[in-house]
């Protein structure tokens, strides 16, 4: 069945084969295909080839036979390589249990082999770590002091705590030092350690022993020659503890004698250079005695050096000046570093004490800084305990010398500008966050507020008691204490404007200042009281003045007083209230040196001259506020004086006149309540119309040369051209006034026919015209 189904797919096959040729294909398709004469030519194609085929083979007979002989020979060497490689195979079978139990073995030399190399390194580490090297032990013991001494420490200092410790344990169990090796090795260890500790103490001692008589910069020593084997000095405090606060007690005696020794020989170098700005004679209102030097006999009122400013403000500058920063000449002149002592000795220059206070001071912030952050890398301190022992001494040396120059300082501006540097000072360290200073500043401002209190009493004093017949000649010009007063107040408001980059001034109050002002004080016992902290404003939104650009306020003393408590408040406040208190007395003085001259005119005079001066000073230090208000206003009132004086005196008949007439005319029926019927018909007002004309006729003949005597008046009178072109403008502006009065009155006395005099007034214009041509001279 099987057989029939191939038989068909072949066939089949064969059909399709013959399909597939396309002549076979289209003969089918139209019948013309004969298929036994197709077979007949078929078999005889086949019967052909067949009679080729073995033609071919009897021409390569020979070839074919050869190409048999190598078959046959090709199967008996492939037959003997097959023989070969079953014995191969036989053999390899035998081998694989062999090469097994290689593996086995080697498998098991790899474990022995990893344990030996773990074995070995816990022997080397132990060994490495308990065994002192040759090398080692010479560093330590011979050679010199630097990095490969500092690593040989810390080296031995590992083997030390290595064979020490309790929590290391070696193989089976047993700990470093409980081997015979650890055992041995210890005692070497401990001996060789002894040995660095006592290196290290003689090395650091005799480098603190250098500090004491420096021969370079001291801050150079401790960074080259401390802080830079500051791992000594851990391993000190690990290793022997004694030892470590043994030079920690050298150090800080030693430094604290080395900084006392620079700083009182830098302060006594700087005590040479200080100029005298102020002595006790250097008051406000001065007697003439003392105005004049008992050798030279040379008049001494024109001295202000304590009460003139200048550029000593400059002190509080915290930059860097101008010039060449490289020339000695231009530092010891800029006030912005400290003084180089030598070159200013060499230079005989001389400075104001505040500027050899702030040298000092900014040498000892550094020189605090500077030991402040080598005292936390060298000791790793982060307390108080070594710092402040190093400066105690320093700082009451300062103290000390600061307290005995407030005996003979009466320079109320030199005070000031220590008390603000101190403020100054006190921020910057703080910004610096070292605050182990606070309480020395602290001690500073108690001992100035109260000298600055008592030198300012002093001058409220020299007002207030003022002698008139001992202050000297009293002419019509200012007086010298008008100008004293004027500088000294604008030098005060001047200094508690300026510094610290602008911002409101913060000043230490204390307790010792209120004690200043009624004297039951020493400098010695105001050190220990700590006042309050305060802020004085002074900004230009002052709301005395809207433009001004220093000023100052006013304390309510009322109050205080109402409280049942004597008036409290900052330093700062007190001292802005002795301001105000020196400005009433001073005017009181102006007034009662007026006094000595004969006439009113003069006083009033001698009054604007002083006034005028004030507010000058004022507007050249650029200071206003409410002092300068008040003289505003005490100048034009006297001005007012001035000018009806002045106008009396040649204007007087026509003045009188007028205001007369103008009293008369006032009274109640000539006022705005009369009738209408009555101010129509009018009133008859009683005037001498021969006194009305000769007044007319005088003040046409006189008028001019009235003008011109009050302008030379007022050029003799006033030196000021400012001021006297005011003076002088507001006489002829008061004068025109007058003249316009004088004729609404003659109009309403003559409403329907005036006078035939009435020709001869002189038009305003023309009296305008030439009060123009005065002001345009001046």
């Amino acid at each position: 069945m099987n057989q029939e189904e191939s038989e068909t797919e072949r066939l089949s096959s064969d059909l399709a084969l013959f399909l597939s040729n396309p002549n076979i294909k289209s003969c089918l398709a139209d019948g013309s295909l004969n298929l036994s004469s197709y077979a007949s030519t078929i078999a005889a194609e086949l019967s052909t080839l067949e009679h080729e085929c073995i033609d071919i083979y009897r021409e390569n007979h020979e070839v074919i036979q050869h190409l048999r002989k190598d078959m046959d020979e090709c199967d008996l060497i492939l037959a003997s390589l097959q023989e070969m490689l079953l014995g191969f195979q036989a053999d390899l079978g035998g081998l694989s249990g062999d090469i097994q139990a290689l593996q086995e073995k080697s498998r098991t030399l790899g474990f022995q082999l990893e344990n030996r190399k773990g074995a070995q390194d816990q022997l080397r580490n132990y060994l490495s770590r308990i065994v002192i090297a040759p090398s080692l032990a010479d560093r330590i013991c011979t050679g010199p002091v630097d990095t490969e001494f500092i690593l040989a420490v810390q080296e031995l200092e590992k083997k030390y705590q290595f064979i020490h410790s309790q929590n290391v344990v070696h193989s089976q169990g047993v700990k470093p030092d409980q081997t015979p090796s650890g055992n041995e090795m210890k005692q070497h260890i401990t001996k060789l350690r002894h040995r660095a500790i006592g290196r290290i103490r003689t090395y650091f001692l005799t480098t603190i022993q250098s500090l004491r008589s420096p021969k370079t910069n001291v801050r150079m020593i401790q960074i080259n020659s401390m802080v830079k084997y500051t791992p000594l000095m851990e391993f000190l405090q690990d290793a022997k503890i004694e030892i470590y606060n043994e030079i920690r007690n050298v150090y800080t005696e030693s430094m604290s004698m080395t900084l006392y020794a620079l700083f009182r020989t830098y302060a006594a170098q700087l005590s040479l250079l200080d100029i005298e700005i102020a002595s006790r004679k250097d008051v406000i209102a001065v007697e003439d005695s003392a105005l004049r030097d008992v050798w030279t006999r040379v008049n001494m009122s024109k001295r202000g050096d304590a009460f003139c400013l200048g550029s000593r403000w400059e002190v509080l500058e915290h930059g860097r000046g101008h010039g060449d920063s490289n020339s000695a000449s231009s530092q010891v002149n800029d006030t912005s570093r400290p003084i180089l002592a030598h070159v200013a000795l060499n230079e005989k220059m001389k400075y104001p004490y505040e500027v050899i206070f702030k040298s000092i001071m900014m040498h000892l912030m550094d020189a605090v800084t500077n030991e402040y952050i080598f005292v936390r890398q060298f000791f790793q301190e982060h307390g108080p305990s070594t710092f402040p022992a190093i400066l105690h001494r320093t700082l009451n040396l300062l103290l000390e010398q600061l307290e005995n120059y407030l005996f003979n300082c009466y320079d109320c501006l030199g005070l000031l500008l220590m008390i603000k540097l101190t403020h100054s000072n006190k921020r910057i360290m703080r910004e610096r966050k070292i605050d182990s200073l606070d309480h020395f500043f602290d001690s500073l401002t108690n001992l100035l507020w109260p000298r600055l209190k008592t030198v300012m009493d002093k001058q409220l004093r020299s007002v207030r008691d003022g002698d008139v017949r001992k202050l000297g000649a009293i002419d019509l010009h200012a007086h010298y204490v008008s100008r004293r007063y004027a500088e000294f107040t604008c030098s005060i408001l001047q200094i508690l404007q300026k510094g610290t980059r602008g911002e409101d001034v913060v000043i230490q109050a204390s307790n010792s200042y209120q004690h200043a002002k009624s004297g039951k004080h020493t400098i010695s016992t105001l050190s220990k009281s700590v006042g309050d902290m305060s802020i004085l404003e002074h900004d230009s939104k002052s709301n005395d003045d809207p433009n001004s650009g220093v000023s100052s306020r006013n304390l309510s003393m009322e109050k205080a007083k109402s409280q049942g408590s004597s008036p409290r408040g900052s330093a700062g406040d007190l001292l802005l209230t002795d301001i105000s208190t020196l400005q009433e007395e001073t005017i009181f003085l102006l007034q009662r040196l007026s006094e000595s001259h004969s006439t009113n005119k003069k006083r009033i005079i001698f009054l604007i001259n002083n006034l005028d001066q004030i507010i000058s000073i004022f507007h050249e230090r650029k200071v206003s506020g409410k002092e300068l208000n008040r003289f505003n206003e005490l100048l034009m009132q006297q001005r007012e004086l001035f000018v009806e004086e002045e106008l009396l005196q040649t204007f007087s008949k026509m003045i009188a006149f007028v205001q007369q007439t103008e009293q008369h005319m006032n009274r109640p029926q000539f006022s705005s309540n009369t009738s209408t019927k009555a101010a129509a018909e009018g009133y008859k007002i009683e005037v001498n119309a021969q006194v009305v004309e000769g007044l007319v006729r005088d003040f046409a003949t006189n008028w001019k040369q009235g003008i011109e005597q009050i302008n030379r008046d007022v050029l003799s009178f006033f030196a000021n051209f400012r001021n006297g072109m005011e003076v002088l403008k507001q006489s002829l502006t008061q004068l025109l006034l007058y003249y316009t009065r004088f004729q609404d009155i003659i109009r309403k006395v003559w409403r329907s026919k005036p006078p035939a005099f009435c020709k001869d007034l002189v038009s305003t214009s023309v009296i305008l015209a030439e009060i123009k041509k005065y002001a345009l001279a001046i």
